[in-house]
């Protein structure tokens, strides 16, 4: 996660950095920079609030916060800022005084509470490798009541793969991102779970007040009745991903939230923002062309302003 701030060092907290979320970007451009090309969820204050005008009190005219898909901190920044450098491969040389990160430190490579080691540093020929298991259960037993050391058991299902980690040479784009502004080494989701609740977590703090739907809004989905949703929602909260009611591209049940989120407060505030996210615009687009593996159609789980209904009055 990064954050246009005055860069800092973040300090160590815990032996292993786990984010649930979705790869998606929230950012709050200024209104010269947004175009009305611009996929994503705009807020209705940048067309008919937003002072284009006003200038920021301080240098800071942007924040953007990208958070990544179902891997921990670790399997992109362990090492940072120091890369391999190998022959052959797009070479990684930080800035002087570039801090370092509470990322795998000796001690951690060599004797890790987990079942086995980070045994290696991860290629360009391994661009692709599978997603750790993020589901609920799954995550809470690879944290084992806060040892965090059945990541290899519960997250990569015996396979140590989970324990390796690329650095600068392959994820080159991302470390030369975080020699140019701040990189948050010590976030951590405060709930468990795939795309969806990481998601609303990000943007609304938790995942209570779900509404289970039929269908989606476009196709009239009605409340189902008692609120539940069996391995989705309970007692209101959602635990597990689901098509949001507000999406048009939504199939099967669906969720709406009640309550407060990040969008709201912006708009009471007329500040404009915007959640970017990967997929389509329609259920029918793919990608033309793609190496290796691809995302090739829509989803929409990771859409969390489509499952939120965002006020839009101050």
């Amino acid at each position: 996660m990064y954050r246009l701030t005055p860069r800092k060092k973040w300090t160590a907290a815990i032996a292993a950095a786990m984010l649930t979320a979705t790869g998606s970007i929230f950012a709050l451009p200024s209104a010269q920079t947004l175009t009305a090309k611009a996929a994503g969820h705009l807020s209705p204050v940048y067309s008919n609030k937003a002072d284009r005008s006003k200038k920021t009190t301080t240098p800071i005219k942007h924040v953007v916060v990208i958070f990544q898909e179902n891997v921990s901190f670790d399997h992109y920044f362990a090492t940072y800022p120091n890369a391999q450098n190998p022959k052959g491969e797009p070479p990684f040389h930080a800035k002087a005084n570039t801090p370092t990160v509470n990322g795998l430190s000796a001690s951690l490579l060599t004797n890790n509470p987990n079942e086995a080691n980070p045994q290696q540093r991860l290629d360009r020929s391994q661009a692709v490798t599978a997603d750790m298991d993020h589901d609920y259960t799954a995550e809470q037993e690879a944290f084992n009541g806060g040892q965090m050391n059945r990541f290899v058991k519960y997250g990569g299902r015996d396979s140590d793969v989970v324990m390796n980690y690329y650095d600068g040479n392959t994820v080159t784009g991302l470390w030369n991102i975080a020699q140019h502004f701040a990189l948050n080494d010590n976030s951590f989701g405060t709930t468990y779970g795939p795309s969806t609740p990481g998601a609303l977590n990000l943007v609304s703090g938790q995942t209570h007040g779900a509404m289970p739907y039929t269908a989606n809004d476009d196709k009239n989905g009605q409340l189902i009745s008692g609120g539940a949703l069996s391995g989705k929602i309970d007692n209101g909260t959602l635990h597990s991903d689901i098509d949001p009611y507000f999406d048009k591209t939504s199939s099967g049940k669906t969720a709406k939230m009640t309550g407060t989120n990040v969008g709201d407060l912006l708009n009471k505030k007329a500040i404009t923002w915007g959640w970017f996210e990967g997929g389509f615009r329609n259920s029918g687009e793919q990608h033309k062309k793609c190496s290796r593996q691809c995302i090739d159609r829509l989803y929409p789980a990771s859409r969390a302003f489509s499952i939120l209904q965002v006020n839009s009055e101050s």
